[in-house]
């Protein structure tokens, strides 16, 4: 049997083959705050490094590096990890600060 890290569940791998529960998980603990980095990797962990790993096309130790807090992985290599569960990263709106105006540069 392969070598399996502490975070490994069978039961939870099955369940992570679905991409619309992946998405799901994904969006609660980055809407939760947890960074998006930490997060991939936690589920990553659950689902089996190696079988993601073949499922993305990348070496093991180039999955397990991407989701290392201490390194910093592209844009590209992020995107790569989502792509399976039908996510790529994006830009959203955060709440207007409080006390600054609103202005617009009048085009001349």
């Amino acid at each position: 049997m392969a070598r399996r890290s502490k975070e490994y569940d069978a039961d939870l791998a099955e369940d992570l083959e679905e991409p619309w529960f992946v998405r799901r998980q994904l969006k609660g603990a980055v809407d939760s705050g947890v960074p998006l980095q930490e997060a991939l990797g936690e589920l990553i962990r659950t689902m089996g490094v190696k079988e993601f790993a073949e499922k993305v096309g990348m070496p093991s130790p180039n999955v397990l590096r991407a989701i290392d807090p201490k390194h910093n992985p592209t844009q590209e290599t992020l995107e790569r990890l989502l792509k399976p569960f039908g996510l790529r990263l994006g830009l959203a709106e955060t709440k207007k600060a409080k006390g600054r105006a609103k202005t617009r540069r009048k085009s001349r």
